[in-house]
């Protein structure tokens, strides 16, 4: 968690917390060298008759997690803060395949999907849930908020804006179409993309845009397949991903029209355009 005050972003929970379901030292190394002494795994199991997790056992629930001080990886900030950022990232898991992988978002859509805050509860994540469900919760934490969601939104915007700071939507979930039928994205696609965005690599490449989100999509982004930046184009079926945009972009209206009677002119016009059909 973090805080942003005046011109300066702070640290303020001294650690890490990370899913460790089929953790390998090849696909995480940072996580997986981590998990020593001072680290706390939850809701894991052991091979038999040993004290070793097996971190591919999912008889207890998929959700298996590690935390640990942040001392126990590389490359770390000590003192917990450092100036104002020049890329903020939200992330999301769209488990319809229809945001873009990566997205470079306005003012007003930071301000819009900040409320929003939409993602998907993945399967083990809680008691039920087998299947990925589409969830909002305003600003990443409706339960935390004392205030109205649009009074931090309005917030983010002036720092936007004070401070030239670009804002990412990061779509870690499906492509290629919806689960069941598409891909999760790959790690490390993603932060190739997020590398890029950091480094200023997409600075000067051509953006399009989204047709139903509006969201300005990258045409192109080193180490990362040209083709996974459109999600409608990793589709075989090109109409079923209008229609699933569509019914996604109508779950987004209806979830904000709950915070439309406080939300200014910018943030309205930030919201996904809805077919009829819809």
């Amino acid at each position: 968690e973090h805080g942003w005050d005046g011109d300066t972003v702070f640290n303020f929970e001294g650690g890490c917390y990370a899913k460790c379901i089929d953790l390998t030292q090849e696909k995480e190394p940072q996580i997986w060298d981590a998990i020593k002494f001072g680290s706390i795994v939850e809701n894991t199991n052991f091979y038999e008759g040993t004290s070793t997790v097996d971190f591919e056992n999912v008889e207890k629930t998929e959700n298996t997690r590690v935390s640990y001080p942040i001392h126990h990886i590389d490359n770390i900030v000590e003192n917990g803060y450092g100036k104002n950022p020049k890329n903020i990232f939200f992330l999301t898991c769209d488990a319809y395949g229809v945001l873009p992988p990566i997205s470079k978002l306005t003012a007003g859509q930071a301000m819009y999907h900040f409320i929003s805050g939409y993602t998907a509860k993945v399967a083990g994540t809680e008691v039920g849930v087998t299947e990925p469900q589409e969830t909002f919760s305003a600003c990443f934490g409706a339960a935390f908020l004392p205030l109205h969601p649009t009074k931090y939104a309005e917030l983010l915007g002036e720092k936007m804006k004070e401070h030239s700071v670009n804002v990412w939507l990061i779509n870690t979930g499906w492509s290629g179409g919806a689960y069941g039928v598409g891909n999760r994205m790959k790690l490390k696609y993603t932060r190739s993309m997020i590398t890029a965005a950091m480094n200023s690599e997409l600075a000067d490449v051509d953006f399009k845009t989204h047709n139903v989100f509006g969201l300005a999509m990258p045409t192109s982004c080193p180490d990362v397949p040209t083709e996974l930046l459109s999600p409608k184009d990793t589709w075989a079926d090109k109409s079923k991903y209008d229609v699933t945009a569509d019914k996604l972009a109508a779950s987004f209206v209806k979830n904000f029209a709950q915070y439309a009677d406080n939300a200014n002119e910018e943030i309205l016009a930030a919201a996904p355009k809805v077919s009829q059909e819809a």
